[in-house]
């Protein structure tokens, strides 16, 4: 599923946040619910104006995400969390 045609980022909207193209639901809106038990059915029960398209293009927004994430490794991560954590008195080091 190509999911451009359901999903967009407009600054002016929900300050920037991946929504369904022409609302104001967030895919996080979305995955949050489904996250919660909702069925897709009860989505769209609750949003009538809302396609199982546009929530299925939600979940691959998000998969295609999470594929493109990358972390850190271990020892940027430790570097950089010294570089950023002020003194704190019993601070440990990690």
């Amino acid at each position: 599923m190509v999911y451009n045609s359901y999903i967009s980022i407009n600054p002016e909207v929900r300050f920037g946040r991946p929504c369904i193209t022409g609302t104001r639901i967030s895919v996080a809106d979305v995955l949050g619910w489904l996250g919660n038990s909702q069925t897709i059915a009860e989505i769209l029960e609750d949003f009538p104006e809302l396609t199982q398209q546009q929530i299925q293009a939600c979940l691959f927004y998000a998969a295609d995400r999470e594929r493109h994430l990358r972390l850190p490794d271990e020892a940027a991560l430790r570097q950089s969390l010294k570089a950023t954590k002020p003194p704190i008195l019993g601070y440990v080091d990690i």
